[in-house]
């Protein structure tokens, strides 16, 4: 079993910065990858993110550029730095943990951009 906590959203002004974080525990070995997504009021759930265990990224095409996902394997935490932030980035920001049988989901975290 996996659980994850994000935290760092917040209210920011477009073309600003936040860097959202997220730490895994329990059976950590287990998590092939970690996915960063988001979900604005009456739309989908996207992908903007993914890290995977041997370290390599994939963006959404709206974040590329502006996004960089990282992580810190001695804290079991994930970042999502967001530079360059618009009001379309608005939305909960979710970590997701994909293992062999099971995806878990963090609480979600708010981001606001606006003026």
């Amino acid at each position: 079993q996996v659980q994850l906590v994000e935290s760092g959203g917040g209210l920011v002004q477009p073309g600003g910065s936040l860097r959202l974080s997220c730490v895994a525990s329990g059976s950590i070995v287990s998590i092939y990858d970690i996915s960063w997504y988001h979900q604005a009021p009456g739309k989908q759930r996207e992908l903007v993110a993914t890290i995977t265990s041997g370290s390599r990224t994939d963006y959404a095409d709206s974040v590329k550029g502006r996004f960089t996902i990282s992580r810190d394997n001695a804290e079991n935490t994930v970042y999502l730095q967001m530079n360059n932030l618009k009001p379309e980035d608005t939305a909960v920001y979710y970590c997701n943990a994909a293992t062999r049988y099971e995806n878990y989901w963090g609480q979600g975290t708010q981001v606001t951009v606006s003026s």
